[in-house]
C-alpha cells in the first residue's frame, strides 16, 4: 500500500510539474528575450519622441545606417537562410536592440567558452576510435552511398563505422525499460547515464535502486542530466543526494538566466552505456510518461534501440566527452580497457554519431537529407515536431516528387501548442508534393525514426525542428543492412494504421486558428 500511495503522489506531482515545463521552456528561451526587447524598444522610442523631438532625423538616420550594416553582416554570415530571415525581421522590428541581441547570442562569453571547449574536446579525442580498414572496404563494396555518408561523419566528428554489433529495436518505452533493468543488473565495471529528462517516479525509482546497489558493489556509476531538470523535475541539490549513494553526478549547463546564452544549448541526448559493450539510445527519457505509467497526452509512442558489441564504444566516448567538457584533465583510459566484442556474427553496419550545436556542421540534418536524397522506394519518418528550415523541407519535397513514398507520422495529441501550429504551416507544401502525413490519434508520438528502402534506418534523439537540428546536443545511430530494420518498418506501418491521414480537405476544417497561430509564429521559429 505504501508503494501504491507513493506512486499516486508521484502522479500528482508529475501532472503539477508538467504545467510548469511549458512556462519554463518559454521563459528560458531566446523567444522570451526577443519579446522583452521588443517591448523595451517601444518604450525607448516613445521616450525619444517625447524628449528629443528636435533630433529625430539624426536618430533615425543613425539607426538606419546601423541597421543596414547589420543586414549586410547577416547576409554575408554563415547562418542558414531561414535563420537569416528571422534575424532580419528581428532587426527590422528592433533595429538597435535586435542587433545587440544577435551580437550577444553569437559572441557572448558563455557561447565562446562552450564552443572552445567543444572544439578542444573533439581535437583531443579524434583519434581514439577509428574505422577499421577492412570494415570500410566492405562498406565501399556493398553500399557506396553509405560509405560516402560514413566519410562525412568521420570528417565531422570522428564517428567510426562498426560491424560486430547486434541491434535490438524497442517499439515502445515500456519494452526498453524492461530490457534496461535486465542489462543494468549485469553491470560489472561501469554504468554511464546521460539523459535530457530525469524525473522521480516509478521508472527512475527502479533504475536508481539498481544504480545505488551497483555503486555499493564498486561499479563506477555516473549520472548526467540537463540543467532544465532543476526547474521542472528534480531539486537543485539532487547531485549531492546521488553522491551520498555513491553515484557520481553532474548537471549539464545549469540555468543562469540573463547572464549567458549558454543555457540555450541543451543536452537533449539519451545515452546509457554498460561496461562499454552495451548501449541504449532513442527518444525515451527517464520519466513515467515515457513508459505510459502516467498519461499526459494520450498514449505515448516512443522508440529506442540497444547496441551490443563494438559500436557501444562510440556511445562510451560521447558520454565521456560531455562528462569532461568542463574539466581540464579528461580521462579516457576506460576506453582502452573495454575488451573486443564477441558479437562476431552480427550482420550489417552501425554508425553511432552525435551533433554539437556550437560547431559549423549540422550533422543530424545532413544525415536526414542524405537519406532522403538517396532513397529509391520509400522514406518513412516518425517525429514529434515538424519545424523545418528550407533545406530539409526541399529535401522532403524533392524525394516525393521523384516518386519516393515519403510518409510522416506526427502527434495526434500535441504536448505544446506552438510546435503543433508551426507543423501545420508545412502541410500544404508537403501535401502538394506528394508527401503523406498521418497524425497519431491515440496520443503523442515522441519517436525520432527514419527508415528507408528496407536497408537503412536512424533511431536517436534528433527531432525535425530547429531546437534539435541547431540548438541541442544530440545523438543517434545510423543502421545499414541490420536485421532489425524490417521490424522498424513493420512498427511504422502498425503506427500508421492508427493515424488519421491528413488531406487537403480535412486541414481546412476547424483549423483556422491553428493555421493563424502558426503563420504568426513562423518568422520566429528558428529562435524557439
Amino acid at each position: 500500500m505504501d508503494l501504491e500511495k507513493a506512486t499516486q503522489e508521484n502522479k500528482g506531482l508529475s501532472l503539477l510539474k508538467a504545467g510548469w515545463k511549458g512556462i519554463i521552456s518559454i521563459a528560458f528561451s531566446r523567444m522570451a528575450i526577443i519579446v522583452l526587447l521588443l517591448a523595451l524598444q517601444v518604450l525607448v522610442l516613445f521616450g525619444v519622441f517625447r524628449r528629443f523631438g528636435d533630433f529625430l532625423p539624426h536618430i533615425f538616420g543613425g539607426t538606419l545606417i546601423f541597421s543596414v550594416a547589420m543586414v549586410l553582416y547577416l547576409l554575408n554570415g554563415r547562418l542558414d537562410a531561414s535563420a537569416k530571415l528571422t534575424w532580419l525581421l528581428v532587426i527590422m522590428l528592433t533595429p538597435v536592440f535586435g542587433s545587440l541581441l544577435y551580437l550577444f547570442t553569437k559572441s557572448d562569453l558563455g557561447h565562446r567558452t562552450l564552443r572552445n571547449r567543444a572544439a578542444k574536446m573533439m581535437e583531443q579525442t579524434k583519434d581514439i576510435l577509428n574505422t577499421s580498414t577492412a570494415t570500410m572496404e566492405r562498406l565501399e563494396q556493398q553500399a557506396p552511398g553509405t560509405a560516402s555518408l560514413a566519410r562525412y561523419l568521420d570528417r565531422c566528428g570522428s564517428f567510426p563505422v562498426y560491424e560486430n554489433t547486434s541491434v535490438t529495436y524497442f517499439p515502445l518505452g515500456e519494452k526498453k525499460f524492461e530490457e534496461l533493468l535486465r542489462q543494468l543488473e549485469k553491470a560489472e565495471r561501469f554504468i554511464f547515464l546521460e539523459y535530457f529528462i530525469v524525473e522521480e517516479g516509478l521508472m527512475w525509482g527502479r533504475i536508481l535502486e539498481i544504480l545505488a546497489r551497483k555503486a555499493a558493489q564498486g561499479v563506477d556509476v555516473r549520472v548526467m542530466y540537463d540543467g532544465t531538470c532543476e526547474l521542472s523535475t528534480l531539486p537543485r541539490d539532487y547531485p549531492k543526494r546521488l553522491r551520498k549513494l555513491g553515484i557520481r553526478c553532474k548537471t549539464f549547463a545549469p540555468i543562469t538566466p540573463f547572464v549567458s546564452t549558454h543555457y540555450n544549448y541543451r543536452d537533449h541526448r539519451k545515452i546509457l552505456v554498460i561496461d562499454g559493450h552495451t548501449a541504449f539510445t532513442g527518444g525515451v527519457n527517464l520519466a513515467d510518461e515515457y513508459i505510459n505509467h502516467i498519461v499526459k497526452h494520450g498514449h505515448w509512442k516512443d522508440t529506442a534501440i540497444m547496441l551490443q558489441g563494438d559500436a557501444a564504444r562510440s556511445f562510451t566516448l560521447m558520454f565521456l566527452q560531455m562528462w569532461y567538457l568542463d574539466e581540464i584533465t579528461p580521462d579516457f583510459s576506460v576506453l582502452s580497457e573495454i575488451p573486443t566484442s564477441t558479437v562476431s556474427q552480427a550482420k550489417g553496419f552501425v554508425i553511432p554519431y552525435g551533433d554539437c550545436p556550437v560547431d559549423a556542421d549540422h550533422v543530424g540534418e545532413q544525415v536526414y537529407i542524405d537519406i532522403l536524397n538517396r532513397a529509391q522506394k520509400y522514406v518513412h519518418i516518425m517525429s514529434p515536431y515538424l519545424i523545418l528550415d528550407g533545406e530539409l523541407e526541399s529535401a522532403l519535397i524533392y524525394a516525393a516528387k521523384r516518386g519516393v513514398d515519403v510518409r510522416l507520422i506526427l502527434p495526434g495529441i500535441p504536448d505544446k501548442a506552438f510546435p503543433y501550429a508551426l507543423a501545420f504551416t508545412h502541410y500544404s507544401a508537403l501535401l502538394d508534393a506528394g508527401v503523406k502525413i498521418g497524425e497519431y490519434t491515440p496520443g503523442f508520438v515522441h519517436a525520432k525514426v527514419f527508415v528507408c528502402d528496407d536497408s537503412e534506418a536512424v533511431v536517436g534523439t534528433i527531432n525535425l525542428d530547429y531546437r534539435s537540428l541547431y540548438h541541442h546536443f544530440e545523438c543517434a545511430t545510423y543502421l545499414k543492412d541490420v536485421p532489425c530494420i524490417p521490424q522498424i518498418q513493420e512498427d511504422f506501418e502498425d503506427t500508421w494504421s492508427k493515424c488519421r491521414v491528413v488531406t487537403r480537405q480535412n486541414i481546412r476544417k476547424g483549423n483556422f486558428f491553428r493555421w493563424l497561430y502558426g503563420v504568426i509564429l513562423k518568422p520566429l521559429a528558428p529562435l524557439m
